[in-house]
């Protein structure tokens, strides 16, 4: 055994020895119960960031304990390939998009295998190869011929820089997730998958995710969004020129008295109407098509209107109320339109005040005043409102109010109850290339065709040449040309692909048979490893791809992809006992059973101005930076020319700031276990992580320290002593006398030992991964207190040496392995058993208690546990301490707080 650490060679030897050994091929073959652990697969943009590093540490130390623990283990690995970087690195590199992603797919299969990730890569998957991407081919052809999926004209959030059609929540603030382009609405026709068929199940299948965390499942619940409301339908005006109505939904009809105005969209039927006699009007909403169409950016953005010049009816008392267009109203919500009711909504209000409309008080609060002067919270209250200025109406409550509008509504056939949702059809249609190929054929007399299962799949052509100009697709006629299925005619090709979050959507269960080429899933094979276990990601997936994949999960278990027949949904008709079984876990129903959500990687940002203003962020690495005593920041300089530059703020790692960190630099310099134990000590998995070089020189420092002691017991295990003589001279402390104290009592340490073990266990089983590497440390200083010189202290330190390199292997697997053998603990620490805690090491036969005098901390005693009180009295008083102040004095009172404390009063 090596003297000394050296991270780079022995990591390198446990990975050949792994490889050699297949050690973590996931079999079916198993009595052990099943542990399908799984981290969210990377987008191969060709290099790993720290944020890929603590997500798959986490994920492996999961995998590597549970494996400890007696679980048959599955955790792979595969990549998430389709999507627009590509395509914009092949116009920037000219190279096919194609080989840029699997050059980038290589690159950094090694980089994680540098890692040391206990990984089954027999079970890779790539989601831009045809034996995957053919599978959801499959899926869309029947959800298509089922009405799962259908073609619509829409109203959608089109970005102009990248040419493509964007999810309401791939919009941030009005501009592109990915461009920072700002969105434009238009209308193209495209394909859709109905989500809203499954909202009702989705939203209830949450209540089964107790290993979910509660912000997670809040977010869903709210982006679902299910509310109780009334669809009111106001009467055409004769201005309109025609009969019709006006439909709305609210969720407040006890204010429909306060209803002052109608707000449509800008694309509605009657904004077209008024726009066709007004080129003022047909800029203004020529305007709101050039924003998005997310809800959210609607609450943000200025609100704008202009009036129609057109009327409808108050459905119950008849006054004509104004139509106007307004920018915060989405065509793709409800019906496109809502009734303002100023005096009780926020929004309404300020839109009113803004263009002079009037303001009517429909709900009073007991000792509240109304003024239309300035909005008040209360306005907005309906649990503690009464109708007032509302007719036959007033004095009612919410729910009286609403039964008593909705009946009259309902009697003019003018309205109705109804429970709606927030959560729209998710559209997936992508102008773009580098997707999955949407499987239909256009034919002029059979319309819209499925391809048929013997021709797919539909393969993407990956030699192409990326001119920015739009989707390439639809200039290859070599492509699109074909012949339709049914009729035998010339027809075209669809050219449009699928939103990339349709691969991410069910690949982990692609994962449990990815050699299966009869269906998505091999049935057996997905019914033993489904759900996932353990799944980890970052927060921000909380709705788009978690969302999606319960979903989809939910759509291949209905297409019988897992062998199983649908399960029946919670009803209003069945009684609630029956329901509440129904919402009982079920494997078949939610993909991923619990749910860890990590923390971002943080870092410092530096910068300087350019030209025009624009900063130009600078590396930290490049930074030289001045603290005060206190080691605040109080000035930086740019190590290459000394000059000062700006100190930033402390954010997220990313490209834009420049401030992220190389984590192929800390495994080249420090080894991976070091990298992997900084980002599991630093901080608990769902915080987020504050990068620091110190942090990880002290994690590189402490390796090295276990790697000596190891050493050191080695030296002892080799030289076979049988004298304390001879322990002592193995153990390096020759003839030196041995003055045992409390920290070097072989007993005690022991039983330190064994209490971190304890704590450590508790916590891995809460998932508090910095506390188990910081018992790590304890154990450590423990054992490092015991002088090894006699049979029990080997026997002690040895026992105490196999606990810590158990509890460092799922952390600093390299490292943990190579002295695992070296000690002769085993051959693989991976088949040894997760170490328990010895309750009899836990008792203690002396107690150490606190000596006072007058109240003042004199001293420490240790005495036997079992200690009477005239024992301790008489213990105290022949202290050192004590002796000196009693000066031959006598005590007048001992106080006695059993184990605790003596308090002598002289």
């Amino acid at each position: 055994m090596q003297p000394n650490y050296q991270p780079q060679k022995i990591e390198a030897a446990a990975q050949q020895y792994w490889e050699n050994k297949q050690a973590f091929r996931a079999t079916e073959a198993s009595d052990k119960p099943k542990y399908y652990c799984l981290s969210m697969f990377p987008y191969p943009s060709g290099k790993l960031h720290m944020g890929h590093v603590r997500n798959y540490t986490i994920g492996d130390v999961l995998a590597r304990y549970h494996r400890m623990k007696g679980y048959n283990v599955m955790q792979p690995m595969g990549w998430d390939a389709f999507g627009l970087p590509a395509e914009n690195a092949a116009l920037a590199n000219n190279v096919p998009p194609a080989a840029w992603t699997y050059s980038n797919i290589d690159a950094m299969r090694k980089q994680l295998q540098s890692l040391g990730l206990g990984i089954d890569w027999a079970r890779e998957v790539t989601t831009c190869k045809p034996d995957y991407y053919r599978w959801e081919q499959w899926l869309f052809t029947r959800l298509f011929k089922k009405g799962i999926i259908y073609k619509k004209t829409s109203s959608v959030n089109w970005d102009p820089e990248d040419n493509t059609v964007l999810a309401n929540e791939q919009v941030i603030d009005g501009r592109g997730w990915r461009s920072g382009a700002l969105v434009e609405k238009r209308d193209i026709p495209m394909y859709f998958f109905r989500i809203t068929q499954y909202a009702e199940e989705l939203l209830q299948g949450l209540d089964t995710l107790d290993g979910w965390p509660e912000q997670v499942k809040t977010m869903q619940r709210n982006w679902i969004g299910k509310s109780y409301g009334c669809e009111i339908e106001f009467p055409y005006d004769a201005s309109i020129g025609r009969a019709g109505t006006l439909k709305v939904y609210t969720t407040r009809p006890d204010t429909l008295m306060g209803a002052t105005y109608v707000a449509v969209a800008a694309e509605h039927p009657l904004a077209s109407q008024a726009a066709a006699g007004s080129p003022a009007l047909a800029a203004f909403i020529a305007e709101c098509k050039r924003g998005g169409t997310a809800e959210a950016d609607m609450a943000t953005m200025e609100k704008k209107g202009m009036d129609t010049s057109l009327f409808v009816t108050h459905p119950l008392n008849g006054d004509k109320l104004p139509v106007w267009v307004a920018n915060y109203v989405l065509m793709g919500y409800g019906e496109g339109a809502v009734m303002a009711v100023p005096a009780h909504d926020e929004r309404d209000f300020e839109f009113a005040k803004k263009y002079k409309l009037p303001i009517r008080q429909s709900i009073a609060v007991e000792g509240q005043s109304f003024s239309d002067a300035a909005w008040q919270e209360w306005y907005a209250n309906k649990e503690r409102g009464v109708c007032v200025n509302s007719g036959k109406y007033n004095s009612l409550n919410y729910e009286q109010s609403v039964d008593a509008i909705a009946a009259d509504l309902q009697v003019k056939g003018l309205g109705q109850k109804r429970t709606q949702f927030r959560l729209r059809d998710w559209g997936i249609s992508r102008q773009r290339y580098w997707g999955c190929p949407i499987p239909i054929i256009h034919c002029a007399q059979c319309g819209d065709v499925p391809v048929p299962d013997e021709q797919l799949p539909v393969v993407l052509p990956e030699k192409i040449t990326i001119t920015g100009a739009g989707s390439p697709l639809a200039k290859m006629p070599e492509f699109y040309q074909t012949t339709c299925p049914q009729c035998g005619g010339a027809a075209k090709r669809e050219t449009d692909t699928m939103d990339t979050f349709v691969e991410s959507s069910w690949y982990y269960a692609r994962y449990t048979s990815p050699d299966c080429t009869t269906g998505m899933v091999d049935k057996a094979r997905a019914q033993h490893w489904l759900p996932v276990d353990q799944y980890i990601g970052g927060i921000e997936h909380a709705i788009l791809h978690l969302l999606y994949a319960r979903f989809f999960h939910k759509l291949m278990r209905d297409e019988g992809v897992f062998g199983a027949p649908p399960s029946p949904q919670p009803s209003p008709t069945r009684g609630e006992e029956a329901n509440d079984a129904l919402r009982a876990f079920n494997p078949l129903d939610e993909p991923f059973k619990n749910l860890l959500t990590q923390g971002m990687v943080i870092a410092p940002t530096f910068c300087r101005e350019g030209e025009g203003g624009k900063k130009l962020w600078i590396n930290p690495a490049d930074v030289d930076v001045k603290t005060d005593d206190r080691g605040r920041p109080v000035g930086a300089t740019l190590r290459a020319d000394g000059q000062s530059v700006i100190i930033g703020g402390t954010e997220k790692m990313a490209k834009s700031k420049n401030n992220g960190v190389d984590p192929q630099a800390i495994i080249d310099q420090y080894g991976a276990d070091t990298a992997r134990l900084f980002t599991m000590f630093a901080a608990p998995p769902d915080q987020q992580l504050e990068w620091n070089d110190a942090g990880v020189e002290g994690a590189f420092r402490f390796l090295k320290r276990v790697w000596a002691f190891g050493y050191l017991v080695k030296q002892v295990i080799d030289a076979k002593p049988a004298s304390s003589y001879e322990f002592r001279k193995a153990s390096g402390i020759g003839e030196v006398s041995i003055s045992r104290s409390r920290s070097s009592d072989p007993k005690e340490v022991r039983r330190e030992v064994h209490l971190v073990l304890k704590q450590a266990n508790f916590d891995l089983a809460k998932q508090q991964f910095n506390t188990v590497a910081s018992a790590a440390m304890k154990i450590l200083n423990a054992l490092e207190k015991l002088p090894i010189a006699s049979q029990e202290d080997f026997a002690i330190t040895k026992e105490g040496y196999s606990i810590l390199l158990r509890l460092l292997s799922p952390i600093t697997p390299h490292i943990a392995q190579t002295l695992w053998k070296e000690l002769d603990y085993g051959d693989d620490i991976l088949n040894a058993e997760w170490p328990k805690v010895d309750e009899a090491a836990l008792v203690q036969d002396e107690i150490e208690i606190v000596i006072q005098v007058n109240g003042k901390l004199r001293g420490n005693l240790r005495v036997a546990k079992n200690a009477d009180q005239a024992t301790l009295e008489q213990l105290a008083l022949s202290h050192d301490a004590v002796q000196k102040l009693l000066a031959g004095g006598t005590a007048k009172k001992i106080i006695v707080v059993p184990g605790r404390l003596i308090n002598v009063v002289i």
